[in-house]
């Protein structure tokens, strides 16, 4: 059991180091279409917008993919695989308060994968975590 642990531990260590190499390269245009700042919400500045942006690009592509499909690089290796974003019901079976909370405090936090981390840095900025629900509900609505 316990090498089991330990083997599951460096696996996530290595996706995980993998991820942050593959990530530091970017992956221009690949990003979900975020709100335009003119067309977003009162309240929501192109900076956030510009921000959740790169925090995507850079935190859940690898996982999510570009059209949140959970079909990104990192997402093929992992068990469970990170959920369509789009998927109808899921969409609908979920409150705003969820998704950002997912976002906040990490899968476990929601009874998910402990694979989804926490990003507790974005408790402080409301605006960005907003554009990041946004994105995330745009998934449910592909143009």
């Amino acid at each position: 059991m316990l090498k089991r642990g330990i083997a599951a531990s460096a696996a996530l260590g290595v996706a995980l180091l993998i991820a942050s190499v593959v990530a530091g390269f970017g992956v221009e245009g690949a990003t979900p279409a975020a709100p335009k700042a003119a067309g977003a919400p009162v309240g929501i500045s192109a900076a956030a917008i510009k921000e959740a942006n790169s925090i995507y690009q850079t935190r859940c592509l690898m996982c999510h993919g570009p059209t949140g499909k959970g079909d990104g690089a990192m997402g093929a290796m992992l068990q469970p695989k990170p959920r369509d974003l789009g998927d109808p019901a899921w969409q609908q079976s979920v409150t705003d308060e969820h998704i950002e909370k997912i976002i906040l405090a990490g899968g476990p936090a929601v009874g998910k994968s402990p694979l989804m981390p926490a990003n507790a840095d974005l408790k402080d900025k409301p605006e960005v975590l907003a554009v990041l629900r946004m994105m995330v509900r745009s998934f449910g609505n592909p143009k």
